[in-house]
């Protein structure tokens, strides 16, 4: 494959950028100084200011619209994570605030309550309400909405500063910061700054990924499809709106002329899908996943529905039929001007509403059909300042860092013979979502199935996401938790709001803790960052069986970092042997820095004494037995799994 159609050299990048932005540093317009500057207020960027803050640093947060929360405050109200467990943190705070929202205005028992599943599910104006809500009780956040980045300096290879525009005013602010967050979909920072990036796919021989590149993929029996090549190209999955619709007529916002740039011509393609079965149901129904049996094999199947509170629905387009007419209209879009992304935008909506205007009023679609859809529409008191339609495009994918490390979907797959994907050291989120990319192209597959590109919730493990993903490879002062340094297929996983939050806190408080000790981001110690990440509830490493109220399950997580255990079962309460303690040990000693041996007999069970004696070859002190000791444990002379792994986590410290 040629890789000029998906690598960004920095080295070019920057001298452009130095050339460009340094002549502009000397314009008469105001320069400002913060300690962390975010650039995005997606919810990973929120979660980055507010990590960075709550650790002390003045942040300063800059979004483009007017409104923040990305795609989680612009109909995105379906939480995209299948297993609750594995994602926490400040987003299971998010999640709890949003419960507590709808049960402090309707009742614990209401089924408004209910229909928000635990704060998972969310109506947009509730998302904002809240997210607004956690940046305003943080003093060291100052939020700036309506500013758009233009230009970004990067002197002897660390970003130094960075100029954005007044979308209103028209007049620029250059802000100085000791660390730069890019936590914008696009990556837009770190490109101007002149980091290196991949834009595309790569081929399947780039890193020898079995589902990269130019494929058709069955969803339904997860194989390939005939004129699967594998090869690389410029293409990324489509961009589309995630609508907000209601129910309720009271509080429907009914579209009675056709949109502007309306042309049923975009649409007809669906009449065959219709025809051909390709608008039924799913082969698996997932309850909560957007099926409603009433809709299969209608021309409503043109969209997936999932119902939020407050008599509305989360709707997606589905990807599925081959009439879906978002894919390549975003070819345009990531290296363009603000004013062509603007027609971008305009092109993704005309294109949003028209389907939904023709499925409700086309006298080609069944009547039947026409009813059913003309049940939903745009709410009137979801973006009112918007004409009702959301305020972000659902940009999937676009620029992705080329960084230290490289996530690819080997790191997201179980290599034969072994029990976890890859384990990571410097781990600092766990990753659960299914590869989902939309499709890349309107080209079908040669027996009509699927469009290409699209990859429909493939089911992986869960995974750890190393910190080197956010650093770039040579550019310094910027941390990048959002476009981050991933394959295309890995970052089909990576690209859900939930783990970007999660990502975004990791990003903070690394921000924070680089200023506190004067050191470089790629610098920061990793140890003290994922010690930070476990006192906030972030989650390193799944387990299948692992309690959040164990006594040992941040120090679980930690050494699952290290090697600890080679499965998703820490079996904490079983009974440790002298061959696994002495791997353990050993472990322990590495990570140290050790050189000292400390073994104890390798017998079935640990003797508690002999244990501690050999933790005294390797440090000074040996951490309190009310502090490791289980309670479930006292006076037993063995040692449990949880035990031994707790006792070395707190002789960390």
């Amino acid at each position: 494959m040629n890789r000029r159609y998906f690598i960004k050299l920095g080295t070019f990048g920057s001298l452009l950028s130095i050339a460009e932005l340094t002549a502009c540093s000397t314009n008469k317009h105001p320069m400002l100084d913060t300690e962390v500057l975010v650039a995005g207020g997606t919810p990973g960027g929120i979660m980055a200011a507010i990590a960075a803050a709550r650790a002390g640093v003045k942040v300063t947060l800059v979004e483009y619209h007017h409104h923040i929360g990305g795609l989680s405050t612009s109909g995105l109200g379906k939480s995209d994570i299948e297993n609750k467990d594995a994602i926490a943190g400040l987003f299971k705070e998010f999640t709890k605030r949003v419960l507590n929202w709808y049960v402090n205005k309707y009742g614990a028992d209401s089924e408004n309550v209910r229909k928000c599943r635990e704060g998972y599910y969310y109506e947009p104006s509730v998302a904002e309400e809240v997210f607004n809500d956690m940046i305003a009780e943080e003093p060291n956040i100052t939020l700036l909405t309506g500013f758009q980045i233009e230009q970004a300096v990067a002197n002897s290879g660390k970003v130094s500063e960075v100029t954005f525009r007044n979308r209103e005013t028209g007049e620029n602010q250059t802000w100085k910061a000791k660390a730069f967050v890019d936590a914008t979909y696009e990556g837009d920072l770190y490109a101007l700054a002149g980091a290196a990036y991949r834009l595309g796919r790569e081929s399947k021989e780039d890193f020898n990924e079995p589902h990269a590149g130019r494929i058709f993929f069955d969803y339904n029996d997860n194989v390939f499809l005939e004129g699967s090549t594998g090869e690389g190209d410029h293409r990324i999955p489509a961009y589309t709106y995630r609508l907000c619709l209601t129910d309720d007529p009271t509080n429907s916002y009914i579209m009675k002329e056709p949109p502007k740039g309306y042309r049923r011509e975009n649409y007809l393609a669906y009449f065959k899908d219709l025809e051909e079965g390709r608008l039924s149901g799913p082969k698996v129904f997932k309850e909560g996943h957007g099926y409603y049996k009433a809709h299969f094999d209608t021309m409503v199947r043109v969209f997936s529905f999932a119902e939020i509170p407050n008599g509305k629905y989360d709707v997606n387009t589905n990807p599925r039929p081959l009439g879906f007419p978002f894919p390549e209209e975003n070819f345009n879009y990531v290296e363009a001007s603000w004013e062509q992304r603007e027609k971008v935008f305009q092109r993704h909506r005309e294109l949003a509403l028209g389907l939904l205007y023709f499925i409700q009023n086309d006298p080609e679609v069944p009547e039947d059909h026409r009813k059913l859809a003309n049940q939903y529409h745009l709410p009137l008191d979801e973006f009112s300042d918007n004409e009702h339609f959301p305020y972000q495009l659902y940009v999937r994918e676009a620029r992705r860092l080329k960084g230290v490390y490289t996530l690819t979907e080997n790191d997201l797959t179980l290599k034969e013979g072994e029990g976890r994907t890859t384990i990571f050291e410097d781990s600092i989120i766990a990753g659960e979502f299914p590869i989902d990319s939309f499709p890349c192209s309107k080209e079908p597959s040669p027996d009509k199935k699927v469009l290409e590109g699209y990859i429909g919730m493939l089911p992986i493990p869960a995974y750890q996401l190393p910190y080197r993903v956010l650093i770039p490879e040579t550019l310094d002062g910027v941390i990048v938790p959002v476009a981050a340094s991933t394959t295309h297929v890995a970052y089909s996983t990576l690209r859900m709001e939930p783990m970007w939050m999660g990502v975004g806190q990791a990003a903070g408080t690394a921000a924070a803790l680089a200023i506190a000790s004067n050191t470089e981001l790629r610098d920061v110690s990793v140890d003290e960052l994922q010690k930070r990440l476990l006192e906030n509830n972030q989650i390193l490493t799944y387990f299948d069986d692992l309690d959040p109220q164990d006594k040992a399950h941040k120090a679980a997580q930690y050494w699952g970092t290290k090697g600890f255990f080679d499965s998703y079962k820490a079996d904490l309460h079983q009974p440790i042997s002298g061959e696994l303690a002495n791997k353990w040990l050993r472990i322990f000693a590495k990570t140290i820095g050790s050189e000292s041996i400390a073994t104890v007999p390798n017998t079935d069970q640990v003797n508690k004494d002999a244990f501690i004696e050999s933790l005294k070859l390797l440090v000074d002190t040996v951490p309190p037995e009310e502090n490791w000791i289980d309670d479930r444990n006292p006076g037993k002379p063995y040692l449990m799994k949880g035990e031994v792994c707790n006792a070395l986590y707190a002789a960390l410290t």
